[in-house]
């Protein structure tokens, strides 16, 4: 019985150490306490969308709360990169490169205050794990969390703007 207790225990324990290890890597991001107006999308004002706008608002509405897989491409898991690499293919029928890391060499750098629609926006969330998201406006960005599967967050919250790193623009 005290065996099977422990077998059951240090089950439990190596699934908690698996889900942190792989919760930090990749594109990793930490739990994010969300607030109602975080969780509304804000694609510009209302009645005022782009036909972009329009297109991202359902593409995320389309994904929203799809899980967080490292390396997934697919509404069954989806990474940060991935998120952007796809919603690039599918709206903007742009390729993009598959990676984090690529996609922050990729376009032309720009400031935080001069963010448009479309930007990518990066982030250090670790030594060395880096995140990105698609900024739609009024310091909103929508990304694929690890926490929170795609959703879309505020550049203003403590976490996000802790860990800010650049911006790239990359629409034609």
């Amino acid at each position: 019985m005290l065996t099977q207790s422990f077998h059951t225990t240090n089950t439990i324990f190596c699934a908690l150490m698996f889900g942190i290890v792989l919760g930090v890597s990749g594109c990793s991001s930490t739990p994010v306490k969300h607030t109602n107006a975080s969780s509304t999308a804000t694609f510009g004002k209302p009645g005022s969308q782009t036909h972009q706008q329009a297109a991202l608002s359902r593409h995320y509405f389309a994904w929203k709360s799809t899980p967080y897989k490292l390396g997934g491409l697919s509404k069954a898991g989806i990474d940060c990169s991935g998120f952007v690499h796809v919603t690039f293919r599918d709206l903007f029928n742009q390729k993009t490169p598959r990676s984090t890391k690529q996609l922050a060499k990729t376009g032309k750098a720009v400031t935080k205050k001069s963010l448009k629609f479309g930007d990518l926006v990066f982030f250090k969330t670790g030594r060395k794990q880096r995140h990105v998201g698609i900024y739609v406006s009024n310091g909103k960005f929508i990304h694929a969390s690890s926490s929170r599967g795609v959703t879309q967050s505020s550049l203003n919250s403590t976490y996000w703007s802790r860990h800010y790193w650049k911006a790239q623009r990359i629409v034609k």
